[in-house]
């Protein structure tokens, strides 16, 4: 029996979602593997768990400019040293847990996770391989910190990984499969029984719209790009998602009584979003790289707003310039960019296209399947 540790932390769903795709598939599909997740900040100390996640929620919600400067000053320089110095520091704290468990495998879907682990393979106090799992479209240094002691990084795009190999990585340890997402995506569905259940017209495209969720970010350019969608004159309707923000559902539910209830259907939650993006003509959202690539795999072009400055502007800096997303930003007239996009057919078709071409919907079984022969 080969023991496999997922560790994961919680800044951001992504890293928690690639850990839970992971480890589904590992326990469904190999009867000769253990599998144990474990949120490592919250292992090494509850109370620093919750205060870093709560500190990352509120700064990329109410300071995002600070944000971008910690992230990107994070790679070099001081803040880099601290990372690392601090890293070192809990993987001692991290160490009990290799000990009880004793994993012949760790699949880190955190840039913390694979320091800490890699720390203690220098140091020797552990044995076993280490695979990195990287969650967005670009790089970060702080996933390359002793990456000598990493055996497996996997990546979801081929410029990550020319980027990993420049930075003197080894080629063979680099695989481009795409990031990890739930196995709902690859499942087949009876669209008419989904355009049902929402309320949907069969006859009319279907926008799928994000609010944020519970960051909320941006939440009046949020409402005004909704409206450019609700005012323009194709024969659409949209989906819209509020997530936990109250204020934003307020919004969308005072946008659904001014247009209709048949342009607009206003949903706080749902277990379906697989489901919604499979009857989607375009996927509107903050471009995380849980939520870009399961519009990717679902074969939906997107149009990005608000994303979090660092990783998520990058992603959709990537996402633009491969032509499978159109950019809404700040300083654009979200209304020009949106009538443009829907009065064109070829050009959704050719963004469809371009989805095809950088979608990798088997994701978790390829790293699963990569991972488990390495053990054999």
């Amino acid at each position: 029996m080969k023991k496999v540790l997922l560790l994961y932390a919680k800044y951001g769903g992504g890293h928690l979602s690639t850990a839970k795709s992971l480890k589904s598939y590992l326990d469904e599909n190999y009867d000769n593997v253990e599998t144990e997740m474990i949120d490592c900040i919250e292992y090494i100390n509850k109370s620093l768990n919750k205060v870093t996640t709560g500190a990352y929620k509120q700064m990329a919600k109410k300071a995002p400019w600070a944000w971008k400067r910690i992230y990107y000053h994070s790679e070099t320089g001081t803040l880099s040293k601290i990372s690392t110095t601090t890293n070192k520091f809990m993987a001692l704290k991290l160490l009990k847990l290799f000990h009880e468990y004793n994993p012949d495998l760790v699949i880190s879907t955190h840039p913390f996770a694979t320091q800490m682990t890699a720390y203690l393979k220098k140091k020797k106090k552990v044995n076993c391989k280490l695979a990195t799992v990287m969650t967005d479209f670009m790089s970060h240094d702080q996933w390359l910190i002793k990456s000598e002691y990493s055996n497996y990084f996997f990546v979801s795009n081929v410029g990550m990984k020319n980027a990993l190999v420049r930075r003197k990585i080894e080629k063979d340890k680099v695989f481009v499969t795409g990031i990890p997402i739930s196995s709902k995506f690859s499942q087949k569905i009876n669209e008419e029984e989904v355009r049902k259940e929402f309320g949907l017209d069969a006859n009319k495209k279907a926008v799928l719209f994000f609010g944020g969720g519970e960051l909320g970010l941006g939440s009046n350019y949020t409402v005004q790009v909704l409206k450019a969608f609700l005012e323009n004159k194709s024969d659409f309707q949209v989906v819209a998602i509020s997530g936990k923000n109250s204020k934003m559902k307020k919004h969308f539910d005072e946008l659904a009584q001014t247009y209709g209830a048949d342009k607009l259907k206003v949903f706080e939650y749902t277990d379906k979003v697989a489901e919604l993006m499979k009857v989607a003509t375009i996927v509107v959202s903050k471009p995380g790289g849980l939520t870009t690539s399961e519009s990717m795999a679902s074969g939906v072009p997107m149009v990005i707003i608000n994303p979090i400055p660092g990783q998520e502007e990058e992603n959709a800096e990537f996402l633009e310039f491969t032509g499978a997303a159109v950019w809404i930003r700040k300083k654009d007239n979200p209304t020009e960019i949106i009538n443009d996009l829907m009065s064109s057919p070829y050009k959704l078709t050719e963004m469809k296209e371009n989805v095809k071409s950088i979608a990798k919907p088997n994701a978790t079984k390829r790293i699963c399947n990569i991972l488990i022969h390495g053990l054999n």
